[in-house]
Order: structure tokens, then sequence, then C-alpha cells
């Protein structure tokens, strides 16, 4: 096929490569300044993804990667393109976050109790009157989620002191096993199967630290089913009014009281993308005209666990621009990945001069591995072995990714109905 991938960078740059390894023509454009431009000298861009329309045409894939743009894509759709990507409704459902509860209400999914704000001002005047342990969620998605921890709300008062300007939303936090399920959607309806995930979002080992975007996922295509059915699955017609086309996934909250949703993702997330790329065995080619011809309600998984691990050098998770080239580290492997082994091993913010790959250090978010097995514990080994096998200056990474999972998770979830024992 020949896929147009569109976003404000090359966010999904190691998909494409993908796609090109399994034989696909891909045309990449990207919104910034080619100077601050991920997979510089791997990936070449074009300058107006406009003027690839003809290229690609009807018959080929258009990719967005990002939400924002939903409406663009809803244009081409009508035109008769293929579009990968999303719609306006994900948009809103994950940049409007109080739309997005009151969406799962009409749903008949219980919500937490949640207030929203026009200004962090505003939320921290009703904080002084209501006391308490909240999580704090932008309307601008590239903000980080805080946790509050202290019982009377003094460490999120701070945050709020601190947020500037913007929409937020205080959510009741809730005490429980964090985790996800996610699908792909086909303008009619969820393929399956679809896949439960559980993200390991703080910097430290042991659940410490500052919120990231994430460290790390543990993910499984097997034993979805009936906690997809309960929850994401009813908003299913929905995303068919919508003419969603895309994946999306909803966080979630599980405990003795109930099922608790929590956040949409109606994009391909990281490194979501890549714990679920080590189970999809017919690729992103397969996937993607599956999403955009529809047809069938099905695609092949591979069973057992998944364990991406996120590979990152300072400043991470903080982000600078001021970061001079020359302090873009060197990456190495001790063994060179090849074949199929570099479907494993996930460029994230990258750059290759003279032949040697570097991390752009504005970011130090330089790849996801992954690992496959039967069990977690394979996996993880698996994963944890792929690490070991990436150099670079300051290197860090969490080597507990699924200790949750075994430690507790697992056992609570088969306990409360939600996974097969």
């Amino acid at each position: 096929m020949r896929i147009l991938a569109i976003g404000p960078r090359a966010y999904l740059g190691d998909i494409y490569l993908a796609l090109r390894r399994e034989g696909h023509e891909v045309r990449v454009h990207a919104e910034d300044p080619p100077e601050r431009r991920a997979f510089g000298g791997i990936i070449e861009t074009v300058p107006d993804w406009r003027a690839e329309l003809d290229w690609v045409g009807r018959d080929g894939i258009i990719l967005f990667e990002r939400i924002g743009r939903g409406a663009v894509q809803e244009e081409l759709r009508a035109q008769g393109y293929r579009v990968v990507g999303g719609s306006t409704f994900g948009d809103r459902l994950e940049a409007e976050r109080e739309f997005g509860q009151a969406v799962l209400q009409e749903a008949g999914l219980a919500i937490a109790e949640s207030h929203s704000f026009a200004h962090p001002s505003l939320a921290l005047e009703w904080l002084a009157r209501h006391p308490g342990r909240y999580v704090l969620k932008h309307d601008d998605t590239a903000r980080t989620t805080f946790v509050g921890d202290h019982p009377e709300g003094a460490d999120l008062a701070f945050m709020l002191r601190r947020a500037g300007d913007g929409r937020v939303l205080l959510m009741e936090r809730l005490d429980g096993v964090e985790v996800g399920v996610g699908a792909y959607f086909d303008g009619t309806r969820f393929l399956r199967p679809a896949c439960i995930d559980f993200e390991h979002k703080r910097f430290f080992t042991g659940e410490m630290g500052e919120m990231t975007g994430e460290m790390g996922t543990l993910a499984a295509y097997d034993g979805s089913e009936k906690l997809f059915a309960a929850t994401l699955d009813r908003m299913a017609p929905r995303f068919a009014e919508a003419g969603h086309v895309g994946y999306v996934n909803l966080n979630l909250i599980v405990n003795e009281r109930g099922v608790w949703p929590l956040e949409f993702t109606c994009r391909f997330g990281n490194p979501g993308f890549a714990v679920l790329a080590a189970l999809q065995p017919d690729g992103w080619g397969d996937l993607m005209a599956r999403m955009a011809t529809g047809g069938t309600d099905r695609f092949n998984a591979r069973p057992g666990w998944s364990v991406a691990i996120v590979l990152t050098v300072p400043p991470f998770p903080a982000h600078t621009e001021a970061a001079p080239p020359g302090e873009d580290p060197p990456v190495f492997f001790l063994t060179e990945p090849k074949g199929a082994e570099l479907d494993r091993y996930h460029l994230v913010d990258v750059r290759m001069e003279d032949g040697q790959l570097l991390g752009h250090r504005r970011s130090g978010h330089l790849m996801i591995v992954t690992g496959t097995g039967a069990t977690v514990e394979a996996a993880q080994e698996d994963a944890r072995a792929r690490a070991r096998n990436v150099v670079a200056p300051e290197l860090r990474w969490r080597a507990d990714i699924g200790d949750r999972f075994l430690k507790g998770e697992r056992e609570r979830l088969r306990a409360l109905g939600w996974l097969p024992g």
C-alpha cells in the first residue's frame, strides 16, 4: 500500500519504519521545523501533505498521528480517502475532560466524582472549601496529570498555584487496580480482540517520583473480553455515529465498588503502540487496512504477554528545546538488532548523523524495547535483555514493569471476576 502520514512531528516514526520493512510505500509530513524534527537522517519528509493526495490516492491510507485534526480527517473521508486516526468526537473525548466524563455517564457507566474549572485559580478556591485527595487533569493533553497524596490536598494546592492558564478537572482519587482496555475501531465497530494494559507512569522503580508520560507497560490480548464488554464496547454506537477510525483506549480503576472509567486516549499512544506491536504478527499495514476498509471484525493476535520498557536519558521527563545538537548523546547496541529483531527496538526522539544514532537531548526519550512470553515473568526478562543491549551515557529505565501485576493486581482482578483464573 501507499501510506501518507501526517503529524506535528514524526511522533510515530518507528511505525513508519516498520511499514517500510513490511513492503509498503510511506511518505511522512511533519509540521515542526526540520532542525527540531525526530528521525532526522532516518526518515525524509514531504513539505506539503495535500500535494501528496494524488500520490496516496483513494486506495492508499492517510494516517494522522495525534488528536486535534478530526475535522480535517472527516473532510478527507467525505472525499473518498481512507483515513486512520480519529474523529472530532475522539478529539473532544480526550481533550475535554468534562465532556468525556459526561459521555461515559450517558453510556451508563459509573464515573468518579469530578469538578471542572475554567482556571486553576477557581479550582484552588474550591479545594480550600473541600480539602481532600484529588487527581488534577488538564484539558491540555500535553500537560502531565498530578495525583495528590496529601489528605487535605496541600500538595495539590501547590500544583494548582503553578499550573498556568487553562481548564482543569479535579477528580476524586480512587484506590484500586489501574487498567486500560483498548481496541481498534473501523468506523462501524471495534475489531476483536481488545487488549488490556497496565501502565507504569511514575519515573522510579516502586512507583515513586514524578508522573511521566509513561515508563513502561504490560499488555495482553488474552483475557480482555469481559472488561472490554462492560466498558469500552458500550461506547461503540457513539464512535460509529462519529465515523471514528483508529485506536481507542479507556483507562479505568477497578475496585470492590465497581469499574470507574477515568479518561480516553483516541490515538496511537506511546509506548502503547510498541507494546501491542509485539503481539500483532501481521503488522501495521494489515491492521490499518482492516480499520480503513472494514468488512472483518477480527485480526490475528499472539497469545501471552508483552512488556514495553521506555529508555531515557536526562532531562526526561522534563523537556527543553534549548539543548544544542552537540549535547545529543550517542546510542549504541552491544549486539546490533537485525531482521525480525528490529521490530523489538522502537525509536522515539532520535536522529542519525554520520552513521551514528543520537538521542535528542531536548527530551531524553530515546526508545522503547519490548519482550514477549507465555507468562508475565518471561515477557519481563525478554524485555530486560533488550534494554541491557542498549548503551547510552546516563541511560535510565525501570526494571520492574509488570511487578505490580504479579504482586497483587492479578489476584485482585481475578477475585473480582474480571480476569480468568
